[in-house]
C-alpha cells in the first residue's frame, strides 16, 4: 500500500479516536450518573464522594504540574483554608468563632479567601523552580498546619471546628448520600470541563508554553509571573471549592486534615493517576480511596503508607505517566489494524 492510500486511512482513525473520546466521556458521565442507585449509601457517600473531592483538589495541582510546570504541595493547604473560612464565617458547634453567616454568602467568600492565598503562595513560589518551589510550598503547607495546630483564638488549635453542615436546599439536605454525591458530581464535572477547555484557551497555551520555555516566552513580551500567580489563582478556585465540599463530607475541620501527610497524598494521587489529562487525578484519587478504605482492613492503618508507597514506587516505574500513560500504551494496539496511523506502519515496513 502507498503512502498516499494509508494516509485516509490513518484521517479515518483519528476521526475514530475523537468520536471514542466523546462517546467514552458518555459513558463515564452515564456510570457516574447511575453509580450511587446500585451501590449501598456508604459507596455513593464515603467512597464516591471522596474520590470526587480529593480529585479536584488533585485537579488544582494538575493545573499548576501539568501546565504549568509547578509542583506544588500545598493545594491541600488551599482547601483547607476554604474549610476553616466556612467554619469560621459560617455556624458551627464548637461556641467560638462561627459568626452565622448564611452559606450563599459563607461559601464563595471562602473559595474567593482560598484562591487569593493560593495566588500569594504562588507569587512567593513562582521566581523559583523545580525542587525549590517543591521545598517552598511544603514548608508554607508545613508552616500553616503548625499555626492552624497551635492558635485556639482563631482556628481553635488541635480540635479544631465540628458541627460543620451543608445547607438544606430545595427540600434536600445536602449531607444525605444521594444528594452529596451529586452535589459533588455536578461540581467536579464543572471543574474537569473548565480545565479541559481551559488548556485550549490563549491562556492555557500560554501556560504551557511558559512550561515548556519561560526565556522565549519573556523574549516575546509575555509577563511570566503573571502568567503563573494567575495558574495559582485559577487552581485555588477548583480546590477552594473541593475544600467547601470537603469540610461538609466530613462535618469537621481539624489541622489533621491539612497535615503535612495528607498534603503529600494529593501529590501521590495526582502522579499517581497521570498529569498529562484532567481525568488523571481522578483516577489516582479512585484508586487511593478504595486501597484507604479496603487496604486498613487487611494490613492496619500503620502500614498503609507503606502499601501506597509501593504502588506509588511500580506504577512510576512501570509508567512515568501514571495509569494515563498505561492507558496510553495500549490505545495503539486495540486499534483496528486497518486503522492505525501510517507513521506506525511505515515504522514496521
Amino acid at each position: 500500500m502507498s503512502l498516499a492510500e494509508k494516509v485516509p486511512a490513518g484521517e479515518a482513525w483519528l476521526e475514530m479516536a475523537a468520536r471514542r473520546v466523546g462517546g467514552a466521556h458518555a459513558l463515564l458521565a452515564a456510570a457516574l450518573i447511575v453509580y450511587p442507585l446500585v451501590v449501598p449509601p456508604f459507596f455513593a457517600f464515603q467512597i464516591g464522594g471522596q474520590i470526587l473531592i480529593l480529585g479536584m483538589v488533585a485537579l488544582s495541582l494538575m493545573v499548576l504540574a501539568g501546565l504549568g510546570g509547578m509542583v506544588s504541595l500545598a493545594q491541600l493547604t488551599v482547601a483547607g483554608i476554604a474549610g476553616y473560612m466556612v467554619a469560621i464565617f459560617g455556624v458551627n458547634s464548637v461556641g467560638i468563632m462561627g459568626l452565622g453567616w448564611p452559606w450563599w454568602l459563607t461559601v464563595p467568600v471562602a473559595v474567593l479567601i482560598a484562591a487569593l492565598s493560593s495566588a500569594l503562595i504562588g507569587l512567593i513560589s513562582v521566581r523559583t523552580s523545580g525542587i525549590y518551589t517543591i521545598m517552598i510550598t511544603l514548608a508554607i503547607a508545613t508552616a500553616f498546619y503548625y499555626f492552624t495546630n497551635q492558635n485556639y483564638a482563631l482556628f481553635n488549635g488541635f480540635a479544631g471546628f465540628r458541627g460543620i453542615a451543608p445547607p438544606t436546599l430545595f427540600g434536600l439536605y445536602w449531607r444525605d448520600p444521594l444528594p452529596f454525591y451529586y452535589l459533588c458530581l455536578g461540581i467536579a464535572a464543572l471543574s474537569y470541563a473548565a480545565v479541559l477547555y481551559g488548556q485550549k484557551t490563549p491562556f492555557g497555551l500560554s501556560l504551557q508554553a511558559v512550561r515548556d520555555n519561560q526565556r522565549r516566552m519573556r523574549a516575546i513580551g509575555y509577563d511570566v509571573t503573571a502568567v503563573k500567580v494567575m495558574a495559582y489563582f485559577l487552581a485555588g478556585l477548583i480546590a477552594g471549592v473541593a475544600g467547601v465540599l470537603y469540610v461538609w463530607f466530613n462535618g469537621r475541620i481539624s489541622p489533621g486534615t491539612i497535615s503535612v501527610a495528607e498534603s503529600i497524598g494529593i501529590l501521590v494521587i495526582a502522579v499517581i493517576g497521570g498529569l498529562r489529562h484532567p481525568i488523571g487525578p481522578f483516577l489516582g484519587a479512585a484508586l487511593y480511596v478504595v486501597m484507604k478504605t479496603f487496604a486498613i482492613d487487611v494490613i492496619g492503618a500503620e502500614r498503609f503508607n507503606t502499601l501506597i508507597g509501593l504502588v506509588f514506587l511500580v506504577i512510576v516505574f512501570v509508567s512515568p505517566d501514571g495509569i494515563l500513560g498505561l492507558w496510553e500504551r495500549l490505545k495503539p494496539h486495540l486499534a483496528p489494524k486497518s486503522l492505525r496511523s501510517p507513521l506506525n506502519q511505515r515504522g514496521r515496513e
